[in-house]
């Protein structure tokens, strides 16, 4: 896991979402357009908190998090999601 160039404020994350499964359990190979966005990753930034709040996550941390929490954005090749901690569910 390489260090990103990028810093999240506050209370913020930056999860690189988990790929998406390419065939389902009975070997059917799913299609670009009906595969469901992924709702779990990897913890790979995490912001200093706030002062009223203290940063439960750390980088490296898998995650599960809100089917539409988070931006996506595109960074060095690599596609990432930035939320805050409330954004996420579970650590897996």
């Amino acid at each position: 896991m390489a260090t990103l160039s990028i810093k999240p404020l506050a209370d913020r994350v930056v999860i690189e979402p988990a790929a998406a499964e390419q065939k389902t359990a009975s070997g059917i190979i799913i299609p670009d357009t009906a595969k469901e966005k992924p709702q779990q990753g990897t913890v790979v930034a995490v912001g200093p908190g706030t002062k009223d709040n203290q940063m439960t996550l750390k980088v490296g941390d898998h995650v599960i998090y809100g089917k539409y929490a988070g931006t996506e954005f595109h960074l060095d090749g690599k596609d990432y999601m930035i939320m805050r901690e409330s954004d996420v569910i579970a650590i897996i």
